[in-house]
């Protein structure tokens, strides 16, 4: 769901993706909740809510239990405190010290740590001597909001990797497709270079964060989130195959031009990253389902070719050992690029051949 805006006589794009939405259902359906049973201020629980809804279902669970557990035993530490000290703003005080220094002994995650905060607050901002009925009312508050903000991000919209992981990938693999092609005849400014590089990295990480919550939804939760197994097992090595095509990108700008290599060398290294580019291509599509069954002009990837590759670069380096040591380095990191490859299309077409069989 898409929004537009001009601004300044420039459209900008606004998406409003699935977790913002779900929070927003969240919010009111804690606050009709609080207003149907009459507890207030049922503020808390929309905050609640809020912190609850987590990118995957595990964690939002997980969440809920840390939230569970600590806003508990704030609530303790607040209602006798309450009761038996008072709510003088110097007591909130060292109340709220108390309870974070508690939390992190239990390591308990920032948001967590948040809510035990507001938690705390709700109950010590008594306005005059309450009993223990008023910290008990605050209490059930939050607690609709987080056990509200679970069941919305589990029935509606549950959340679903697949496509934003293979999307992430696709824009990893053009950003690396783009800086292999041109890294050894160094075409791009040192600006665009660095820039595409820096975006490149940050892509990988977020998609091993997207790979551990897959990792995590499968061993925790697949009997209510089921997951393709071994689709998951293709995924973890695309990013391996990302991951070892900028391990070659990092050796080629830190070895490559330091070893004086020549124009045959140059086109040497060109033709094999050129080759394993469209390969690499050529298995995403195909994962798409964009290529046809029994495609005569199928690309792939010829050991023999590239055990002459590496042999070219051995007997350069028996020659003058001293200036290729640097570029073999970046030639075994090529044939690793080229053994991730081979292993991502072994398994991708196991996946797609029990799909067929299945579907």
């Amino acid at each position: 769901m898409s929004l537009s805006q001009k601004v300044g006589g420039n459209e900008h794009l606004i998406t409003l993706g699935p977790r913002a939405l779900k929070t927003g259902i969240a919010v009111a359906i804690s606050l009709y909740i609080c207003a149907y049973f009459g507890l207030e201020p049922a503020i808390f629980a929309g905050v609640a809510a809020i912190f609850t809804i987590q990118p995957s279902i595990y964690r939002t669970w997980r969440q809920m239990l840390d939230q569970f557990i600590t806003n508990s035993l704030g609530a303790i530490i607040a209602m006798f405190a309450l009761i038996f000290i008072g709510n003088n703003p110097v007591i909130i005080g060292l109340i709220l010290i108390i309870v974070i220094l508690v939390c992190v002994k239990f390591k308990m995650e920032t948001n967590v740590i948040s809510l035990t905060m507001v938690t705390v607050l709700a109950i010590m901002s008594a306005p005059g001597n309450e009993d223990w009925l008023f910290a008990l009312n605050r209490f059930l508050i939050i607690l609709i909001g987080m056990v509200t903000g679970f069941t919305i991000n589990l029935l509606i919209l549950p959340p679903k990797f697949n496509t934003n992981y293979y999307q992430k990938s696709k824009d990893a693999f053009n950003k690396l497709s783009l800086l292999l092609r041109t890294a050894i005849s160094n075409e791009l400014t040192e600006k665009t270079f660095r820039e595409n590089w820096d975006s490149l990295q940050k892509d990988l990480q977020k998609l091993e964060e997207l790979y551990k919550m897959f990792d995590e939804e499968r061993s925790k939760m697949s009997k209510v989130n089921r997951l393709n197994v071994r689709e998951i097992v293709v995924f973890k090595q695309m990013l391996k195959t990302l991951q070892q095509g900028e391990k070659v990108l990092e050796l080629i700008e830190e070895h490559y031009f330091q070893s004086k290599s020549n124009e045959d060398e140059d086109k040497l290294f060109d033709h094999y990253l050129e080759q394993l580019i469209k390969c690499h291509e050529y298995y995403l599509l195909k994962y798409e389902g964009k290529i046809k069954e029994g495609d005569i002009h199928t690309v792939t990837i010829h050991e023999e070719e590239l055990k002459l590759f590496l042999d070219s670069l051995v007997d350069s380096y028996k020659n003058d050992s001293e200036q290729k040591v640097r570029i073999l380095a970046v030639g075994f990191s090529i044939f690793e690029y080229a053994f991730q490859l081979q292993r991502l299309n072994h398994l991708l077409e196991n996946y797609l051949r029990k799909e067929t069989v299945s579907s």
